[in-house]
């Protein structure tokens, strides 16, 4: 079994921000396996979508408290589902990369990432997967907090879309052939 959380924030307010890529690439991810977009689940405080791939079972959620709190859903979700670290994968912005690069980590520190840092403090751990996508870094004097909950620029946007639909054949190589391989695969590029 296979948990894939994209990080975000929820509300409409947030929806097309830097910050939120995790959850639109989550959507994206959940109609391509069919699994419909992700509904909410109270228990969960996380919309949420199933699917299965080769027979293995995929929750893919999306968080519904702020980024600062997400590792909460994703801990009860792991523990609920008793799926280990190693088969979680987080969807998040990565400001160290410039705008719809990806790479993958099979685990790490937050770097600054507060959503990360959430998952990691919920889990007690580091050893979970991560798919980083970049939003590049504000130029001064524009703060890093108010960088991230700003929408893409208008010559940007070719750029983030053709990195979500790369995310998304990303995440699904992740599901079928693990961390390494994809790491292999993707990191590359």
């Amino acid at each position: 079994m296979k948990l894939i959380v994209g990080l975000g924030n929820p509300g409409k307010k947030y929806k097309n921000t830097r910050h939120n890529v995790g959850f639109r690439i989550l959507d994206h991810l959940s109609l391509h396996l069919d699994a419909g977009l992700p509904v909410a689940n109270e228990k969960f405080n996380a919309e949420i979508a199933e699917a299965r791939v080769n027979g293995d079972r995929v929750i893919m959620a999306k968080p519904l408290t702020f980024m600062n709190l997400s590792g909460a859903a994703v801990n009860d979700l792991a523990r609920f589902y008793k799926i280990e670290p190693t088969d979680i994968l987080i969807i998040h912005d990565e400001m160290d990369y410039p705008v719809g690069r990806l790479a993958f980590a099979a685990r790490g520190g937050d770097a600054g990432h507060n959503g990360v840092a959430s998952v990691i403090g919920s889990l007690g751990t580091d050893a979970f997967c991560r798919l980083r996508i970049g939003i590049d870094r504000p130029k001064p004097p524009v703060k890093k907090e108010d960088y991230v909950l700003m929408p893409f620029e208008k010559d940007e946007l070719p750029n983030m879309e053709l990195a979500e639909e790369r995310a998304v054949e990303a995440a699904y190589d992740w599901i079928k052939s693990g961390i390494d391989k994809a790491m292999g695969t993707w990191n590359a590029v």
